[in-house]
């Protein structure tokens, strides 16, 4: 971690202040994240309607946390990580061994499973995935639906820990360390 975030923090002023009333509203607080990535209201934004928009498809919130969490231990984004865990067990209420695996790409639930293997097939592979893990996927019941979403969150959570990682966003979570 550097000594100080590569960007300011932007006040709510303007156009921001509109955003940040809306995700105070959404989400009830506005995280150190968007503070910094409204140096760019548009991507701001964006962040808001991609996640927005995948909240209300087909994966629950317990399995997106999980793919954030798994995303985040891959791109090593100790923030993303902090933030997921902190969401994963206050949100949606996964317990500690639950939390672990996902970090894993793993999950004691056969088709929660089958969808962070898939995801991290995909992350892995650039967005190449061999036919085998497809099929694994179907195997487990793993729809299109989920197929594309997984795909979405994957886009999301890039933005997410990579933005985080070049910035050294504060960590207003408690902190957990990546690559174990």
């Amino acid at each position: 971690m550097t000594e100080l975030a590569r960007f300011k923090p932007v006040d709510a002023t303007d156009e921001i202040a509109d955003l940040y009333a809306q995700m105070k509203a959404t989400i009830g607080v506005i995280p150190n994240m968007t503070q910094y990535m409204a140096n760019s209201p548009a991507v701001v934004k964006a962040w808001m309607t991609l996640s927005g928009a995948l909240d209300e498809g087909v994966l629950p919130a317990a399995v997106r946390h999980r793919l954030a969490l798994s995303s985040a231990e891959y791109n090593r984004c100790t923030y993303c990580l902090s933030a997921h865990t902190f969401l994963a067990k206050n949100v949606a209420k996964l317990d500690r061994a639950e939390i672990e695996r996902a970090r894993d790409a793993a999950s004691d639930d056969p088709h929660t499973d089958a969808v962070l293997k898939l995801s991290d097939a995909i992350a892995r592979g650039r967005g190449s995935v061999a036919e085998e893990d497809v099929k694994e996927a179907r195997a487990a019941g793993v729809t299109d639906a989920e197929v594309t979403e997984i795909i979405g969150n994957l886009a999301l959570n890039l933005l997410t820990n990579y933005f985080n990682r070049f910035n050294d966003t504060p960590n207003e979570y408690p902190e957990l360390v990546t690559a174990r």
